[in-house]
């Protein structure tokens, strides 16, 4: 979770950052930031999902054994 909140921060500050620029390249800028920032959510969101698969199954042996 702490990637997760880390990327948001990120970001943000990012965003913060290329809004205070009002020149036309700005919208190209925000454009990529939002598809990188969108790709490292699904990479996060995947390696969480792979996290919690471990676990539930670490967890299910522990209880059968």
């Amino acid at each position: 979770m702490k990637k997760v909140f880390a990327l948001f921060a990120i970001t943000g500050m990012l965003f913060a950052a290329s809004c205070g620029n009002k020149a036309e390249d700005t919208t190209e800028e925000v454009e990529v930031i939002i598809e990188d920032t969108e790709e490292a959510i699904e990479d996060a969101a995947e390696a969480i999902e792979e996290e919690v698969e471990e676990v539930v199954e670490e967890v299910e042996e522990v209880v059968e054994g």
